[in-house]
């Protein structure tokens, strides 16, 4: 095997990669046992026909197309190996020459990583974040709680109110007729959900157990079935049962119920310190996501379609196994969606080239700073990673191989890059400079 390479526009490369005459003949082989089942010649059984008489009768041609499939893996893997060229899409390719005994040329045009053009990076001004913790933060903490360690109790002396959760058999009318799931029995209503149509959840308010109703709605002209779009209906409906929420006492029983600590005072404490590393956590992510998308902002680079063709690809891959997980088939999205195989595509576009910008440019920091992983970070990476997979550490390190382990050290080093421009940057008072603004 031999090969040229041809730099083309827009970060493109052929590859003319040249099979030798005999490593051509063994994938002809190849190609005559896979065929010969399938070609029959009268006087031979099924199988049996000398690759000579085949050829002599159809033509040596019979068998390229496998030929050149059983070639051309090998062939293209072994010269992306040797050209050094950073290849990010699959190849393009074209059979340039093909014919038995003689040497076989084709083609492959590839995308590779194009130049990154760093702009301004260091010093990058971002808006300044408070870490402040107020006392309704606490408080919505401290309510969220409650919530869930509330009860459920039976009311039996008064009618239903909202956030009542109404236990209720209904059925449902249109022009006097019942209608397909219209009706139920035992259902749990949370009144003010709005979980049913129009003023459905109104008309029960002020309704006491045991009590039936006549709820007058109308369906909405947007409704999923087309026979009930638009339409009045009367419901029968049975009050069985009104429950209400109670919530537990805020004091110290419930302070040490729900946590380690003894007083109401000392989980407030415990929660408002929670809240604040929680917050200095989102900041320090703000600020990193803001610098980075400044200094994205300002680099040169062209990205070449197939490299972003390839990530879409990727993206959708993704997308398709976490709908695969959710008991839906990608097919089966796409039907209920109405959406296009080239629609999903173009709207996941921008976003692939904004990934792609974006990992471009942090390596260009890495490179332009000579930011590196150290071994330390690379073993506690792997260690987070043991952990998220619930693997064991050393059977992971067994697992992976050179290529993954330096995967690991390059989006290190790209995270590192993400802290390095984020250090660098100058943080602005933008309440005191929208004050200024105003007063210009």
């Amino acid at each position: 095997m031999s090969y040229t390479v041809e730099n083309l526009e827009k970060s493109m490369a052929k590859i003319t990669i040249t099979v030798s005459a005999e490593d051509f003949e063994t994938a002809m082989v190849r190609s005559y046992n896979k065929n010969k089942k399938s070609i029959s010649i009268q006087g031979f059984r099924r199988g049996k026909a000398p690759r000579k008489m085949i050829e002599k009768m159809y033509g040596p041609e019979v068998f390229y197309e496998d030929a050149a499939n059983f070639a051309i893996p090998d062939a293209y893997e072994e010269a992306a190996k040797e050209c050094g060229l950073d290849i990010v899409s699959r190849p393009e390719i074209d059979v340039v020459d093909i014919e038995k005994g003689k040497e076989f040329v084709f083609t492959a045009i590839v995308a590779v990583k194009p130049e990154v053009t760093l702009g301004e990076y260091k010093g990058i001004e971002v808006a300044k974040r408070e870490v402040k913790i107020m006392a309704a933060d606490v408080n919505a903490e401290l309510e969220r709680v409650r919530e869930q360690n509330s009860r459920m109790i039976s009311i039996e002396d008064r009618g239903i109110k909202k956030d009542d959760t109404a236990v209720i058999d209904f059925e449902g009318f249109v022009d006097g007729e019942s209608f397909q799931g219209g009706k139920g029995e035992d259902y749990s209503l949370v009144i003010g959900s709005h979980s049913f149509i129009d003023t459905f959840e109104d008309q029960l308010i002020g309704k006491k157990k045991g009590e039936e109703a006549e709820v007058n709605v109308t369906f909405p002209d947007d409704y999923h079935e087309e026979s009930l779009k638009g339409k009045p209906a009367m419901f029968k409906v049975v009050i069985k049962e009104i429950k209400e929420k109670e919530l537990p006492k805020l004091d110290d029983e419930f302070a040490s119920d729900v946590s380690e600590f003894e007083t109401l005072k000392e989980y407030k404490a415990s929660i408002k310190k929670t809240l604040t590393e929680k917050r200095k956590e989102e900041v320090k992510r703000e600020k990193e996501t803001e610098v980075v998308e400044k200094v994205v902002e300002n680099v040169t680079v062209e990205l070449p379609d197939p490299m972003v063709d390839e990530h879409v690809r990727q993206m959708i891959q993704e997308f398709a196994g976490r709908i695969q997980q959710q008991g839906l088939s990608f097919e089966q999205y796409m039907q209920m969606t109405g959406m296009t195989p080239d629609a999903l595509m173009g709207q996941m576009r921008p976003e692939a080239e904004k990934r792609i910008k974006t990992r471009l440019t942090l390596e260009a920091v890495v490179k332009a700073e000579n930011i590196k992983a150290s071994e330390e970070d690379i073993e506690q990476e792997i260690e987070n990673i043991a952990s998220m997979y619930q693997m064991e550490v050393d059977k992971l390190k067994e697992a992976m191989g050179d290529e993954e382990r330096e995967q690991v050290a390059e989006d290190m080093a790209v995270q590192k890059a993400v802290e390095f421009l984020a250090k660098k940057a100058v943080e602005t008072d933008a309440a005191s400079e929208e004050a200024e603004d105003k007063e210009e």
